[in-house]
């Protein structure tokens, strides 16, 4: 039996900043979108951005008490050098106050495309936008760096964590809009379908890139001898974890959504019919979406620890 020195702690950091940081990046890629966009495109762009700091700050504060000494995780900041915890720390920190202030520029009640705040957004969102994704990159690149874990000991992880993580940013969106927006308004209604579209569409591109990338993962795993191929024994059938990732990851998580999506997208795309959606689809796909991210981050997590480490 292997001890598992990282839990759920980790495991929510890991999810918890991967969804803020995409929804960060989703929207600050809404709101650098070029042409402008109507109401229903810059309540998007709203929703992702006050979504996304809490995730991204809740996350962090468990991976720092997860350290047991929390007031000694300050010393990261005395040195900045090139090892992982050091340039993630800082990348954290700035990141929380670049997305906090973006967040703030979408509070004022009369906030709307092209108010007094425009120029600040937009400078606000090309700053965020390479920060989201280097904190989602980071998240994968934080167990990459540890040669002696096998299963971690891939270089196709942190592209799995990117898009997972830019799912999942967009998954939180379509969520807080099904949960929280107000369809009476005829802006909003004139130009809700064409909203909706983009964020399925765009989920249904990223779940297909995530997928890719867990095949590659695979790949890259069966095709290296040693530890490492031994170590991806655990999610494959019969392993311990395997019915956790091909069930909770892989079935819930990217085949059904990504299918569900497809299915709602086809008529619009190939025959330019009317995009069919509904609030309840949106919040069983977004949730469906966000339960695979996190089922992803306690596989990857849990592999690591209960596969026998690499000899130094």
């Amino acid at each position: 039996m292997h001890e598992l020195n990282w839990g759920l702690p980790v495991i929510g950091y890991l999810f918890l900043a991967g969804a803020g940081a995409g929804a960060v990046t989703v929207s600050a890629s809404v709101t650098l979108r070029k042409g402008g966009f109507g109401e229903t495109r810059f309540a998007i762009a709203r929703y992702g951005a006050l979504v996304g700091p809490l995730p991204v700050m809740l996350g962090t504060f468990l991976i720092v008490f997860e350290l047991g000494q929390p007031f000694r995780s300050l010393n990261l900041y005395k040195l900045i050098n090139l090892s992982p915890m050091s340039i993630g720390s800082w990348l954290l920190a700035v990141f929380i106050i670049l997305c906090t202030l973006y967040a703030a520029s979408f509070l004022p009640e009369k906030a709307r495309p092209g108010g007094p705040l425009a120029k600040i957004r937009r400078g606000l969102a090309w700053i965020c936008l390479p920060f989201g994704i280097g904190v989602a990159v980071y998240t994968g690149i934080l167990l990459g760096a540890m040669p002696s874990r096998p299963f971690w000991n891939s270089p196709v992880i942190p592209a799995i964590f990117l898009f997972s993580a830019l799912s999942g940013g967009v998954a939180s969106i379509v969520l807080a809009g099904a949960l929280f927006r107000k369809p009476a308004a005829p802006e909003w209604e004139k130009d809700y379908e064409n909203s909706s579209y983009l964020l399925t569409a765009s989920d249904a591109l990223l779940l297909s890139g995530e997928l890719i990338a867990i095949f590659l993962f695979l790949m890259f795993a069966h095709l290296t001898v040693g530890d490492v191929r031994h170590a991806v024994d655990s999610i494959l059938p019969g392993g311990r974890l395997a019915a956790v990732f091909w069930g909770g990851v892989v079935l819930v998580g990217i085949l059904i959504p990504f299918l569900v999506e497809l299915f709602l997208i086809v008529p619009k795309l190939v025959y330019g019919r009317a995009f069919r959606g509904s609030r309840h689809i949106e919040i069983a796909l977004a949730l469906a979406v966000l339960i695979g991210g996190f089922a992803l981050r306690y596989v990857i997590v849990i592999a690591g620890q209960i596969t026998a480490p690499s000899a130094l």
